[in-house]
């Protein structure tokens, strides 16, 4: 589900109502409507009291995707403040954690007894729905929008869901975090993704995509408060696939990208690695996986008009298949015609 609070614009956020004179009214009616819409679709899952200084003109981009148990948030709205009070942690509590990706803009939070944090672009941070917080969000400039706002990503789950102590996971919640590396990269990574891709998602593969996601929220914080063997083997495959999967994607050129050397990078044998794939992925095995990943990869290059230059073979070489005639063959098992076919095809339409 995608909601523009606002007229439409290239970010699909932003836009001001309204023309000076006898419209100002309309507009400020129409603004303030916009607001309470915006904020209504915001406390479905995050149960707060939202407010900003901006219902003049107010403008929010807000898309919502169902994974299952767990909502994906992605938002787009002015400097804001949100909060949860103590006595409305006790009057209704969903019990739901609330993770975030800065992408633009500025946090600042109180939490109770001078906890707090403050973070910027590019930071993750959880808060409990259990304990009372005062959030306060700073919008900035950039290239996509000519007045400042705060830009995220986040995901809604239970609670249940996250198979870490409470004891341990106390100390981890309401506080910023900058993914240099490891699970937190991979993490910020797939919400990248799973915003670019979210409208062509099928509903069983977003049904999936939840436990999976969580997994790597629970493995993120596992490596974080250094506790991984604390994880559910479930969580800790879901998390060595998905580290797999970012790996071939960052190496799909290398021809000598095989599941032996999959397996030294992350520590784990071969034998394991194939079980816990195939098993993760569907009963398709790694090695199927990879070479079906490079003759995608092949496929859309193929019809790019901008590598139309480039010869075929250059293009099978980039994505890790050197030798021209395996390539032809596969890509031809693949998809019923020969790579120049295809190319031909792609590139003879109008432009």
């Amino acid at each position: 589900m995608t909601a523009t609070t606002g007229p439409g614009s290239p970010d699909g956020a932003a836009g001001a109502a309204g023309e000076a004179g006898a419209a100002g009214e309309a507009a400020g009616a129409d603004a303030e409507e916009r607001f309470e819409t915006w904020r209504d679709l915001i406390t479905l899952t995050r149960e707060c009291d939202a407010s900003t200084p901006h219902t003049d003109g107010f403008s929010a981009g807000l898309r919502r995707l169902e994974l299952g148990p767990v909502t994906f948030l992605g938002t787009s709205f002015p400097s804001s403040r949100f909060r949860r009070t103590a006595a409305r942690v006790r009057s209704s509590d969903p019990s739901v954690f609330h993770l975030t990706l800065l992408l633009n803009g500025a946090l600042d939070l109180s939490g109770p007894h001078g906890s707090g944090f403050a973070s910027g672009a590019g930071d993750l941070s959880v808060l409990d729905s259990s304990r009372p917080y005062d959030l306060r969000a700073f919008g900035a400039r950039s290239a996509g929008s000519p007045r400042p706002r705060v830009d995220a990503l986040g995901l809604d789950f239970p609670r249940a869901l996250l198979p870490i102590p409470p004891d341990r996971l106390r100390r981890l919640l309401a506080r910023s975090y900058r993914p240099q590396g490891g699970t937190g990269a991979l993490l910020a990574d797939f919400l990248h993704s799973l915003d670019r891709q979210a409208e062509r998602i099928p509903p069983a593969t977003a049904e999936r995509l939840g436990p999976v996601l969580v997994d790597l929220v629970a493995a993120w914080l596992a490596e974080e408060s250094e506790t991984t063997d604390t994880l559910a083997p479930t969580a800790r495959r879901r998390a060595l696939v998905e580290h797999v999967r970012a790996f071939v994607r960052r190496n799909l050129h290398d021809p000598a990208l095989t599941p032996t050397v999959i397996a030294a990078a992350h520590h784990v044998s071969v034998s394991y690695l194939h079980r816990v794939f195939t098993e993760e992925n569907g009963g398709e095995s790694i090695a199927a996986w990879i070479r079906r990943r490079r003759l995608e990869q092949a496929h859309r290059d193929l019809a790019d008009p901008a590598l139309r230059a480039v010869p075929v073979h250059a293009l099978a070489a980039r994505c890790g298949i050197p030798r021209p005639d395996d390539f032809s063959r596969a890509f031809r098992a693949a998809y019923g015609l020969s790579p120049r076919d295809h190319r031909r095809q792609a590139l003879s339409g109008p432009g």
